[in-house]
């Protein structure tokens, strides 16, 4: 029996996400999703997710590609594999042909994981998704304000 890993914020999930793990569990007979703990995201990426990881558990788990999700809490991926033991990791092709990207196939190489690249989804990111809420928090934020000051102004009339 194959497993594959695919590890991932999924944060703000979407159809990308959707995508790499479809993808995954076509290349293997059973599927990990390792969810990246809050903790892992604010070290290697420096910043907050918008879900909680119970959260993104929850969702990841019940994918229907998905055999069996955990939280990944520890930033070296082969650590990971020490614990879980998969034999294909899974990763968006953005990582193809970088430093991240050729450290990993060959560290991996040493114990016998392949590294398959699928896809990455240009159309839509959670780096995307967190931009436009980020716009309309601030957009919101602006109107907010413009509608107290009108407000002001109303009460302030009526009582002069």
């Amino acid at each position: 029996m194959r497993v594959g890993y695919a590890a991932g914020a999924f944060d703000l999930f979407h159809v990308g996400h959707l995508n790499l793990l479809r993808h995954a569990r076509s290349e293997c007979d059973y599927l990990i999703a390792g969810v990246v703990s809050d903790e892992m995201l604010r070290l290697v990426k420096g910043t907050d997710p918008v879900v909680p990881l119970a959260e993104r558990l929850e969702i990841v788990q019940h994918v229907d590609f998905v055999d069996e999700a955990i939280a990944e809490v520890v930033p070296d991926k082969l650590d990971t594999w020490r614990t879980v033991q998969f034999d294909i990791f899974f990763k968006g092709d953005d990582w193809r042909g970088t430093a991240k990207g050729i450290r990993l196939e060959t560290e991996f190489a040493r114990v016998g994981v392949d590294v398959v690249y699928f896809p990455y989804t240009v159309s839509t990111s959670s780096t995307r998704l967190r931009r436009a809420l980020s716009a309309l928090d601030r957009r919101e934020s602006a109107e907010g304000k413009h509608t107290d000051t009108i407000s002001r102004r109303a009460a302030h009339r009526e009582h002069s």
